[in-house]
């Protein structure tokens, strides 16, 4: 099966910028970077030519005797069947932190042949980048960032005509009830799944959860294998400690990261380093403590008190050893855990809707918290999230009688519906939530 994805339609928008870069593609590893640039170029060129760095080492040669655009397309020539035409191919350099001089190149198309279209990317590239303390051209290239299937992605290639259904809303008000129960059960696939594309085709290929574990196991397994070979020696167990903390961390019911949940006497100056990498490979999302609800959020971030969640709820999951049943059994009872589950999907769709931000939190001297809070053009946002129907609770409440928000949003898998600034949302509509606020009074 076919995922289609929504970054093909950025890239389309690319390729017809009239002040054109080159694009520099970002993301965690196995989110499907390579096949959405090849499917790219494939669809809206009439040659698509791939260099990958890694496979090919020699390429490195020709980067580092020119750094002349001309030059270089006359020597990259030879090393591909399909001619390099301005305007009607799509260049693709694959693996490009093996390569600095390559990375480097891209401000020289910028500025001297801006006619050619170029897409590059990596593994690990944030990573890597620091690393091997690499020179990125910033300003000469256009930085897109890539994430794993969202729920949206995975509802469009699960179930078209409920996917249909969401796009043509036109106000807030209550789902048709079968439309309800599809949303809740595919949800609830997704949430097996996550949203890695061999995780998803595997799932909606019917080919077994056997073998959605299976690959969700081994991309676990690969990056663990990452840790060895793009971390420092010292930082590798630190990262590591970490990573496979995180269902414990998630499973509190303070979500907050505590260091001694690592190891008793963990200290964070111990750990910074270890977490920024884990970011920088697009592994984790931290979501920072806000003081008060301001513009700009950034200014009342209190970088001491933060969560850690993963990139991808699937692999939380297999990372959790939790059974599929358990996902799927609406009525199953994991407590602190399936809110964490349900936190964190959520998150993933709200990112790629934020202009790639990471929302914050909001607490109130500990007897209240907010799961996140967003800004959403001048507004700021806050958000809570329920794992079923169960929507006690005060937090949102007491937010509300504080700073008196024009805005509210509870995800949770009641119905829609809007009432005096509350839009209570399906959580399998979170990648929606542009729609929902323009559809409010």
């Amino acid at each position: 099966m076919r995922i289609e994805r929504d970054i093909i339609s950025q890239f389309k928008a690319w390729k017809d910028t009239t002040d054109r870069k080159p694009v520099l593609l970002k993301g965690a590893r196995q989110i499907g970077k390579t096949w959405a640039m090849k499917t790219f170029g494939q669809e809206c060129f009439k040659y698509c030519v791939i260099f990958d760095f890694d496979r090919q080492p020699e390429l490195k040669s020709v980067f580092q005797t020119s750094k002349d655009p001309q030059r270089l397309i006359k020597e990259l020539a030879l090393y591909c069947e399909q001619p390099i035409i301005a305007g009607e191919t799509l260049m693709i350099f694959d693996e490009i932190q093996e390569c600095e001089e390559a990375l480097n190149s891209l401000k020289y198309f910028r500025d001297e042949a801006p006619q050619y279209h170029i897409i590059a990317a990596g593994s690990l590239l944030g990573v890597a980048v620091k690393k091997r303390k690499m020179t990125v051209p910033v300003g000469k290239v256009t930085i897109i960032n890539m994430f794993p299937v969202t729920f949206r992605e995975f509802l469009r290639a699960s179930d078209e005509r409920t996917y249909d259904y969401i796009e043509s809303i036109d106000e807030i008000r209550h789902l048709p009830e079968i439309v309800m129960n599809k949303l809740r059960t595919e949800y609830r696939r997704y949430q097996v799944s996550g949203g890695m594309p061999e995780a998803v085709v595997a799932l909606l290929d019917n080919k077994g959860v056997g073998e959605v574990e299976t690959t969700l196991q081994n991309i676990l397994d690969l990056y663990e294998l990452d840790f060895a070979k793009y971390a420092d020696s010292r930082e590798i167990p630190r990262i590591h400690a970490i990573w496979h903390s995180l269902p414990a961390q998630l499973s509190k019911e303070n979500r907050k990261f505590i260091y001694k949940v690592i190891k008793p006497g963990a200290r964070s100056k111990d750990y910074e380093d270890a977490l920024m990498w884990l970011e920088d490979a697009g592994m984790i999302y931290r979501v920072f403590n806000i003081s008060k609800p301001g513009m700009p959020l950034s200014a009342y971030e209190e970088t001491d008190a933060f969560k850690v969640y993963a990139c991808d709820c699937g692999l939380l999951r297999r990372l959790a050893h939790l059974p599929a049943t358990v996902v799927t059994d609406p009525i199953a009872n994991y407590t602190e855990f399936k809110g964490a589950m349900a936190e964190n999907a959520v998150l993933q769709s709200l990112v790629p809707l934020l202009d790639d931000q990471v929302p914050y939190y909001w607490t109130s001297s500990g007897t209240a918290e907010v799961e996140f809070v967003i800004q959403w053009e001048t507004h700021i946002v806050p958000i809570e999230v329920k794992a079923e129907t169960n929507i006690s609770g005060n937090s949102l409440s007491e937010y509300n009688k504080k700073y008196a928000p024009k805005y509210r949003l509870r995800f949770s898998l009641l119905n829609l519906q809007y009432n005096q600034g509350l839009i209570s949302c399906p959580a399998p509509l979170a990648g929606w939530i542009n729609k929902m606020f323009s559809l409010c009074p």
